[in-house]
């Protein structure tokens, strides 16, 4: 079996990592390195930091229809599969159609529930107790093709975004594995492993927006435990006080508790708990503008609140 992988970011690098444990990759593929930080320096992408530590073969790629020496090599000697995931560039002919199976993607949900580029937080703020990661079959409509293999995990109570993407790399990868090795042992029979979809069941993980990323107390506590977990991986939720950002990267629904929401009704444990327009939020662990994170007791004590003050 010949493999090629094409990725970008944190997912795709866990997926690789755990993939190259039970198949061999022959070529992973990247997008070419940003530039940021202290004299723009370069930053490599996720997956080729992963594969540079695997010693697996490299190749940064600009746009990828525009890639002469890769597409010679797809037309000159494709690969049985190429493994797509976390990849920022849609994915067109002739990559789709050249290698002997097509391009596989493995895309972190249950699908045909939440396509699109946002699966992870749109799962955890819509509150699934249950999501997935499934393999298929790229196709020109977005993530709509046939899937391969598919399994469900249950979401743990207070589970993250990190910690979910962990999961399901690893058993993306897993499932991955086992579906390239039935491919394989189907000989020309493989199209029958494919199972369609049903887009009448389909639902859309839309791209986060910038709005999203603020909390506001006139919302309930659930929802808001919901949204700090949903985009942890994503640069973190806030809250503004004293006309500036509070970064949430820790907290709780509170056990009872009420108030005019934004009012501070204690200081227990590490925490500090807040009214919410329903119930109230446990904030543990906060980082203010400029600063390090910080329990949010410390944080609290920092600006001498007390219970009865409103942020």
């Amino acid at each position: 079996m010949r493999l090629w992988f094409i990725g970008g970011g944190s997912f795709a690098a866990r997926c690789l990592e755990a993939l190259v444990r039970r198949l061999p990759v022959e070529l992973v593929v990247t997008g070419t390195p940003t530039r940021g930080g202290r004299g723009m320096a370069e930053i490599p992408s996720r997956v080729e930091e992963r594969a540079l530590a695997l010693g697996l073969p490299l190749e940064r790629t600009g746009p990828l229809g525009e890639n002469e020496p890769l597409l010679t090599a797809l037309a000159a000697n494709p690969p049985d599969a190429i493994l797509v995931v976390d990849f920022a560039q849609l994915i067109r002919e002739p990559f789709l159609s050249a290698p002997r199976w097509g391009c596989l993607n493995v895309h972190p949900s249950l699908l045909p529930r939440w396509r699109g580029a946002a699966p992870v937080p749109r799962s955890l703020m819509d509150g699934d107790v249950r999501t997935g990661v499934t393999v298929f079959r790229l196709t020109p409509e977005m993530d709509a093709g046939p899937i391969l293999r598919q399994a469900a995990v249950e979401v743990g109570a207070g589970e993250t975004a990190t910690e979910l993407y962990d999961r399901l790399s690893a058993l993306g990868a897993e499932i991955a594995a086992a579906g390239l090795s039935a491919l394989e042992s189907a000989g020309d029979c493989f199209a029958g492993l494919f199972t369609p979809q049903d887009d009448a069941a389909a639902s859309y993980a839309a791209k986060l927006a910038r709005s999203e990323f603020e909390l506001s107390w006139r919302q309930p506590a659930e929802r808001l435990d919901r949204a700090v977990r949903a985009l942890e991986a994503s640069g973190g939720a806030f809250v503004m006080v004293r006309e500036k950002r509070l970064k949430v990267w820790r907290a709780a629904p509170a056990a009872g508790g009420h108030g005019e929401p934004g009012t501070v009704l204690a200081l227990q444990d590490g925490a500090l708990v807040v009214a919410c327009a329903a119930g109230a939020l446990h904030l543990e662990e906060v980082q203010a503008e400029g600063k390090r994170r910080v329990s949010a007791a410390d944080w609290a004590r920092g600006l001498r609140l007390a219970p009865g003050d409103v942020l």
